[in-house]
């Protein structure tokens, strides 16, 4: 095997590593996210990623305290989940720091419009937010064990703090997370892309 296809081979590998799929699963995932809708689940190992949109719109949002494990330890996040949410002008990046042969590289992907970005029962393991919210039917300091407006699965330990909402309404969302995982995922239009150097959404 020549050295430069053996570089090629684990550059392409580290990409796919971002999402937890091979190159396989990588091309399931674009089709299935463009085309249709696709149960999904991203984490990137020991780093978080970015994600912006001009308004996210969501339906049954709960909110609490946790902690998501990453390869390279613990890392305290507020957990906020929707049981539908749908995001105009989507943007996911991850950047890549020292790729061999490459140096620092983002991935992005994007999905522009309105509604660019739609999610069921999405839990997200956030680790910064900023934007303009606005939340109705709300419940704050419920016992995190007892929500029930979000996803399923969406429920803290038993004594710490909760919150939940009919709705939620977030512009100009700027997002810092370790982990999402989604029941079904549906990106429109979707455009992926590799950009040299630290190119992230914000």
């Amino acid at each position: 095997m020549k050295r430069s296809q053996s570089r090629g081979r684990t550059r392409w590998a580290r990409f796919a590593g971002v999402f937890g799929l091979g190159l396989a699963g990588a091309a399931l995932l674009l089709t299935g996210l463009s085309q249709g809708a696709l149960a999904a689940s991203f984490t990137v190992s020991g780093g978080t990623f970015k994600i912006s949109a001009d308004r996210l719109v969501g339906e049954g949002f709960v909110q609490y305290g946790d902690v998501d494990q990453g390869a390279d330890g613990a890392h305290a996040v507020a957990v906020g989940a929707f049981r539908k949410a749908t995001l105009d002008n989507f943007c996911q990046s991850v950047f890549l720091p020292k790729v061999p042969v490459v140096g620092d590289i983002t991935l992005v992907l994007a999905s522009g419009g309105p509604g660019g970005m739609e999610a069921t029962d999405i839990i997200i393991g956030i680790a910064s937010l900023t934007g303009d919210l606005l939340l109705t039917d709300t419940q704050i300091g419920i016992d995190a064990a007892l929500l029930s407006k979000g996803p399923e699965a969406a429920k803290g330990r038993a004594g710490s703090f909760g919150l939940q909402a009919d709705h939620a309404t977030i512009g100009q969302l700027r997002q810092t997370a370790w982990s999402t995982n989604a029941q079904t995922l549906r990106l429109k239009n979707l455009a992926l892309s590799l950009r040299s150097g630290q190119n992230e959404c914000f």
